[in-house]
């Protein structure tokens, strides 16, 4: 059986290659069946990888040029084609991957995937799922910022990538979806909620009907979709809720002698909740609805999340998401005549 050939841009991020380099070595030794393939100079990753011994599943393609967090995507896309989110998109486009892994320029990830990849036939916009592992069973939320302005078809298509990523990759059955609005009425929303809730209500989805933002942390449903504006500003302030609190902890426990003690006696479980808060622990989000496997991490990635990147992207690669997602978009056989 040929191996599942995963590329990761190593000159995309904010702490260097160095890290993503590490992150992939620790990747290797995990999923040896996997070709990890390094994009980058050519030169400077040799001098990396020679620093710590080099694995027969770690290759290297040379691009020698990056896209910059300040650049405009699309320009760039066009303007940089030795750059490693082109050729990593390039390389899965020709069938010579399955993914790329890239915490480089979102902006430019989306425009790549979609200019050169493609979307999947029937989806008109992809969308990007995001992880919320509040509750030991996570809910999912998708266009998490791909989209600022939808379409009431396009949140059903998010709707009906998420189920397919669940029901394949998760092996949640018959996974419930909600459509995040101001109420749980069907009344409630503006015109493209209302819309929405028709199209998703006429499915053969597990549409659960309405969900309001304190749903997310409750854990009511598995999968929340709303447009990419809204999912944007939830993922951030979510990430940054979680900092803050576990700041102002950290500063009400060292500010008295009974507040350490306190400290020390839930210590475990805060270590618990803390490690399934670390978003370090599920490497990045998917891009959904392009043809390829594409997962976008933070910029500011340590190599602990580029590994979990890396073994995400396989898992999905394995469980056949793309075909999935395909498969259940023929006809839109989710909408009940």
């Amino acid at each position: 059986m040929k191996n599942i050939v995963i590329l990761v841009d190593t000159v995309g991020g904010d702490r260097g290659p160095a890290e993503v380099i590490k992150g992939c070595l620790d990747a290797s030794k995990i999923v040896s069946y996997v070709d990890i393939v390094l994009l980058g100079p050519e030169e400077l990753i040799k001098s990396e990888l020679e620093k710590s011994g080099w694995p027969s599943n770690i290759k290297i393609e040379h691009a020698s040029e990056v896209i910059n967090m300040n650049e405009e995507p699309v320009w760039a896309v066009r303007n940089k084609s030795q750059s490693t989110i082109v050729v990593g998109s390039r390389l899965v486009k020709e069938g010579k991957a399955q993914a790329l892994v890239t915490p480089g320029n979102t902006g430019a990830v989306m425009a790549a995937a979609l200019l050169i990849m493609g979307r999947i036939k029937g989806i008109s916009r992809p969308a990007i799922l995001a992880r919320f592992p509040i509750k030991e069973r996570a809910t999912y939320l998708l266009d998490a910022g791909a989209n600022a302005e939808c379409k009431p078809e396009n949140l059903l298509d998010f709707a009906i990538m998420a189920n397919s990523y669940l029901s394949s990759v998760l092996k949640i059955e018959n996974p419930s979806i909600g459509l995040l609005s101001l109420g749980e009425e069907k009344t409630k929303g503006n015109d493209l909620v209302k819309e929405a809730y028709q199209l998703l209500d006429k499915s053969s989805l597990n549409f659960y009907g309405n969900v309001e933002g304190h749903d997310i942390p409750r854990g009511t449903v598995d999968i929340i979709v709303c447009d990419g504006y809204t999912g944007n500003i939830v993922l951030k302030l979510s990430e940054s809720l979680v900092k803050a609190v576990f700041a102002e902890l950290k500063t009400i426990v060292n500010s008295s002698f009974m507040g350490k003690i306190g400290g020390l006696l839930l210590k475990p479980g805060l270590r618990k909740m803390i490690k399934r808060l670390d978003y370090e622990e599920y490497g990045g989000t998917l891009l959904l609805g392009v043809n390829g496997v594409c997962v976008i991490c933070h910029g500011s990635s340590s190599a602990k999340a580029i590994t979990n990147a890396i073994l995400q992207a396989v898992n999905a690669v394995k469980d056949n998401v793309v075909s999935k997602i395909k498969e259940d978009l023929k006809g839109k056989a989710f909408i009940n005549v």
